[in-house]
């Protein structure tokens, strides 16, 4: 019987877990990295062991830190979560050598999933449907769209869409450079590219006595750099046939291997409905909370059941009834290439109603860092029916309250309510269709952040009105004079957008030059009618950002001087980090004088578990260069400079 776990993970998997141990009466043992001493996940264990160093790579990567840190802290057993060591056979081993109860799956099932290569060779002979794999050096035009996958890896990392056979190699060389990077693997292998397909996957359970649970199916076709964004179970629009079939499948997988504990089955579903196995993941999953909803579980608790030797509480699962719908919440800007955002979390609250479930490692006052993942929280809606379940999801993120680094938080409720998000018509092209019409060019115009602009100036009026100090507000030499309007400048963040607040102090209290009636303006609070309406705005000001909350949407603004500073430039052709991060690869032979052209890729940074590559912003010469591998960024910092080949070289 299990008496202390040790989780081998951080984050939300990590407090997630520990909520199931509180509720069987298990103690906690976290495990941290220098860069999460202060994490959630550290406050809510019992008791904690510091890793020493920020990498994964120095921290949650290191099987012998882990086991010893298990061992220190008098721990039993070991869940590993997901991600990290969750699926490493050798940590699995080195746990049970250490006479550790290892809360997973047996270390020949995660040895015989663990290279996706491997597994279809066995999930075929288990007559489980799946892709015929295709030799790259042997790949012709009639092969084409490929798409080359790490075979150790998953989450999107050595993962490339080849559509042009000129585009093989480098695709080839790039996929398995980041393969080796992100798995220490770099074994790559190629399989036709199902256009428009779904993604579906079935969880299941198994017992250390012959029984297997295939808990339906989920969709996860919303994704993005081939990473999930948005699930959902039951996944939709599947017919009986087709469900089990799946099911059949799964249950198949899980006895050719052996398995034990919480897996799944993924599966590509094609546009005529047929069936394709990806791979099997002997973890838990991101979106196991959608399943969990459905039948009315707990697969935490299950996993711990199993590991302890019991079987599944009945031969068959308990009935799936409602629908669930899970958002993943991340601190990315879908606007600038997905790129991950840092900083501090001022406020991080989202509404607790009847049928929603947030799963976080993060509150307000924490800090989003650079060496892991982006993601803030899950977000869980159960409702009887899916047009339920989606409109409660879409609702409560938008009247969360998320102030701070800039989110997804908007593309996933236009997402929600997109008429093909609605009608149920997903694949795994959702974003590359529809990106433009989900992020829509700001406008100045839009009477959303005009007027939340304007309650922004208002409350900082009402602010200065109550701050402490003798005589009327002064800025520099200028005085406020009551009969002329007052302006305050605002940008809007992430789009970039001006917005410019006017109003008169007058003897009933400040009056918009724009015609809304001011009913009530607070420094926390502004109440506006325009047009007949009443609408109410909630401000809170951590430094220069304002942030505003309104019952249909959120808005951020940096205040701006009421004059620019003419200093404020940037060298033409300046290469800017645009996230804090570290270098890891510059393009072949790139030094200073080389000849470059637009959109070239010269510089790839890593924040956050992610690559992202750095673009010649024009054709020109490369007359500095800052960065080298290894080099850790922050934001803004100049890599580089491409002279256009037109100027003059400066002197």
């Amino acid at each position: 019987m299990i008496s202390t776990l040790l989780v081998a993970n951080r984050g939300e998997i990590a407090c997630r877990i520990f909520r199931t141990c509180r509720a069987l009466g298990i103690a906690t043992v976290a495990v941290y990295s220098d860069a999460d001493a202060d994490a959630l996940h550290v406050r809510e264990a019992d008791t904690a062991v510091r890793l020493p160093g920020a990498a994964p790579s120095d921290t949650y990567l290191r099987t012998d830190l882990v086991v010893r840190a298990a061992l220190a802290a008098g721990a039993d057993a070991v869940h590993p979560g997901y991600g990290f060591l969750s699926e490493n056979a050798g940590f699995a081993r080195a746990v049970q050598d250490a006479g550790l109860l290892w809360v997973g799956p047996p270390v020949k099932a995660i040895e015989l999933m663990a290279s996706k290569t491997r597994a279809k060779e066995l999930m075929a002979a288990a007559g489980v449907p799946l892709l015929a794999p295709v030799d790259p050096a042997k790949a012709t035009a009639d092969d084409l769209p490929l798409l080359l996958k790490a075979a150790a890896g998953g989450g999107g990392r050595g993962m490339r869409i080849v559509r042009e056979l000129t585009d093989l190699p480098a695709e080839l060389t790039a996929a398995t450079a980041e393969a080796a990077s992100a798995f220490g693997d770099g074994e790559v292998f190629a399989e036709p590219y199902v256009e428009r397909g779904r993604h579906v996957e079935v969880q299941v359970m198994a017992d250390g006595h012959g029984g297997v649970w295939a808990l339906s199916t989920r969709d996860c076709s919303l994704q993005r750099r081939h990473q999930k964004v948005i699930e959902e179970a039951p996944a939709p629009g599947l017919d009986d046939a087709l469900r089990t079939r799946l099911h059949d499948a799964a249950v198949a997988a899980a006895h050719a291997v052996g398995y034990q504990g919480a897996g799944t089955v993924e599966f590509l579903l094609a546009a005529d409905g047929r069936p394709y196995f990806l791979e099997m993941n002997t973890r838990l999953q991101v979106e196991h909370p959608v399943t969990e909803a459905v039948f009315g579980l707990d697969l935490v608790a299950l996993q711990l059941r199993i590991a302890e030797g019991e079987p599944l509480p009945a031969p068959a699962p308990p009935a799936p009834h409602g629908h669930a719908v899970e958002a993943r919440l991340y601190a990315e800007d879908p606007t600038h290439d997905w790129q991950p955002q840092t900083g501090a979390l001022h406020t991080f609250h989202v509404p607790d109603e009847p049928g929603l479930r947030l799963d976080t490692g993060y509150t307000d006052g924490d800090t989003i860092g650079v060496h892991y993942d982006p993601m803030l929280a899950k977000v869980v809606a159960h409702a009887p029916t899916r047009t339920e379940a989606v409109r409660l999801l879409a609702r409560a993120l938008e009247r969360a309250r998320i102030h701070g680094p800039v989110t997804n938080r908007d593309l996933l409720v236009r997402s929600l309510r997109h008429p093909d998000f609605l009608a149920a018509r997903l694949d795994t092209g959702f974003y590359d269709r529809h990106l433009d019409a989900l992020t829509p060019a700001p406008s100045p115009d839009g009477a959303g952040p005009r007027l939340a602009a304007l309650a922004a100036a208002l409350a900082d009026a009402a602010a200065r009105q109550h701050a402490p100090g003798p005589g009327p507000a002064r800025f520099g030499a200028w005085r406020n004079i009551s009969s002329q309007p007052r302006t305050k400048r605002y940008r809007a963040e992430p789009d970039g957008t001006e917005h410019e607040a006017a109003y008169r102090t007058t003897r009933t209290g400040p009056a918009p030059e724009t015609g809304e009636r001011v009913i009530a303006a607070r420094p926390d609070r502004v109440t506006l009618e325009t047009d007949g309406i009443t609408r109410h705005f909630a401000i809170a000001v951590h430094g220069d950002k304002a942030y505003v909350d309104t019952a249909t949407g959120s808005y951020t603004f940096t205040a701006l001087p009421r004059f620019t500073d003419p200093t404020e430039r940037t060298e033409p052709g300046s290469l800017l980090a645009p996230m804090p991060g570290t270098v890891v690869r510059l393009a072949d032979g790139l030094t200073t004088g080389t000849a470059v052209t637009a959109g070239q890729p010269l510089i790839w940074l890593e924040a956050m578990k992610m690559e992202h590559r750095v673009l010649a912003p024009a054709s020109g010469i490369l007359t500095a260069l800052h960065a080298a591998p290894g080099l850790q960024v922050e934001v803004g910092a100049l890599l580089a400079v491409v002279q256009d080949v037109q100027e003059e070289p400066k002197q």
